[in-house]
């Protein structure tokens, strides 16, 4: 009976050992700057309830306890270091507190593991995906951000920003969408230890990596939450032409950066000031849609900044009249489209930036201007018409000097002037 008895401990045993390579490790993801549980989320509550479960009948046996708990915490790389670094050390906490509550988890046997911005798991998702948009830049740029904090830098802000500007942001997203909901992880690892000499001791090994800059507390204490919020890169501006502002034609302008280098925009210019009793008018009012491409290093740094080449199309109507000889554009008493002049063409500029948020745009564009044009004459209290003349103009169309306001997630200058 004994010798059966002591056959079946070493069976269990070896079972356990074979089961801490799997079974004995819990995986948790978290919501996106969320350290609570959500049950709900991916394979959570099947894999907690799991656990649960084998750390009670751990509590019960005769023959094995709990020798060690291991716990690390990880964060997405969004979002800035302290933050993500504060998010880790809460993942990790909660978990243990979660599990501590429903088994016997006591505070002497577990280690804690944060490791803020994670990655090295990053590394190997991109590693593992042939699709990844720029995929050599990209595990070239995380080898060297992983390298730079193993020799024991900071992970500051602009590890992050590297990432951002490859290729204008297209891999940043495509990782983002794919990758960072799975890095949002708090991974705990459990450790037995046999109650009898007889049976030989699982070799636990937790795969933490601790290689990476690792921030162990003995008794970590639960932060608050934080009410910060983390959001996708958006890209867009709002900008006016100090050309047209100087001729008191109010005016203002969109872009959207929509990826790869590419943005659309439009722009509109109202002015409609009279003095009848002079006869004087200065009337303008018109649009345009443009698509642009954005080239050159600082396009590659940051979208939306850089040299742009771009094409264009829009509409544009006039009553210009100084106390004699009228010019008109369009038909009158018609609505907008009678009236209005066509325009289209091709522009090139460049985006210089000047502060934080704030760029200065200098473009200029040649094309096609078309339309019909009305010569007037006042006299006795009427416009009297002179003549009909169509446009057919090829050449310069535009000019542009724009005060362009950067907006959106992400969208601000790293340097001003081109130094830190």
């Amino acid at each position: 009976m004994k010798y059966f008895l002591s056959i079946f401990l070493l069976c269990c045993s070896f079972c356990l050992s074979a089961k801490n390579n799997s079974a004995d490790s819990l995986r948790l993801i978290f919501r996106q700057s969320y350290s609570t549980i959500d049950p709900s989320l991916d394979k959570n509550k099947e894999r907690l309830d799991s656990m649960a479960l084998e750390l009670r009948t751990l509590s019960d046996s005769t023959n094995f306890a709990v020798s060690s708990v291991s716990i690390v915490g990880a964060a997405s790389p969004e979002g800035p270091t302290d933050f993500n670094l504060n998010l880790s050390q809460r993942r990790a906490r909660t978990l243990f507190n979660y599990l501590a509550s429903r088994a016997l988890l006591p505070d002497s046997i577990a280690s804690f593991s944060f490791i803020g911005r994670n990655w090295k798991g990053l590394l190997e998702d991109v590693k593992e995906d042939k699709n990844v948009p720029h995929r050599e830049e990209v595990i070239t740029e995380l080898n060297d951000i992983l390298a730079s904090i193993n020799a024991g830098n900071p992970d500051t802000n602009e590890n992050l920003s590297r990432i951002k500007r490859i290729a204008g942001g297209v891999p940043y997203r495509y990782m983002y969408s794919r990758f960072f909901p799975t890095l949002r992880t708090s991974t705990l690892y459990i450790g037995y230890q046999p109650l009898f000499d007889t049976i030989p001791q699982p070799d636990f090994q937790p795969s933490i990596t601790t290689s990476l800059y690792e921030y162990a507390i003995e008794q970590p204490l639960p932060l608050p939450e934080s009410t910060m919020n983390v959001c996708k890169p958006f890209y867009m501006d709002i900008k006016t032409n100090l050309l047209y502002d100087a001729l008191l034609l109010p005016n203002i302008g969109v872009d959207f950066y929509v990826g790869k280098n590419l943005s659309v925009g439009a722009n509109w210019v109202y002015g409609w000031w009279d003095k009848d009793s002079t006869h004087r008018y200065w009337r303008a009012y018109g649009g345009d849609l443009n698509f642009r491409w954005w080239f050159g290093r600082r396009a590659y740094e940051k979208p939306l900044t850089g040299h742009h080449l771009g094409v264009f199309a829009g509409v544009v109507t006039y009553d210009f009249e100084f106390g004699g000889k009228g010019y008109m554009g369009g038909l009158p008493d018609e609505n907008l489209w009678h009236r209005c002049n066509f325009i289209s063409g091709v522009e090139y500029g460049y985006s210089l930036p000047v502060t934080r948020r704030l760029n200065i745009d200098f473009s200029l564009a040649i094309g096609y201007l078309g339309g019909r044009m009305m010569k007037y004459v006042p006299e006795d209290g009427c416009y009297q018409w002179q003549s009909t003349h169509h446009i057919s103009w090829f050449g310069p169309t535009k000019a542009e000097i724009s005060l362009v306001w950067l907006l959106g997630c992400d969208n601000y200058n790293r340097s001003k002037g081109g130094k830190k």
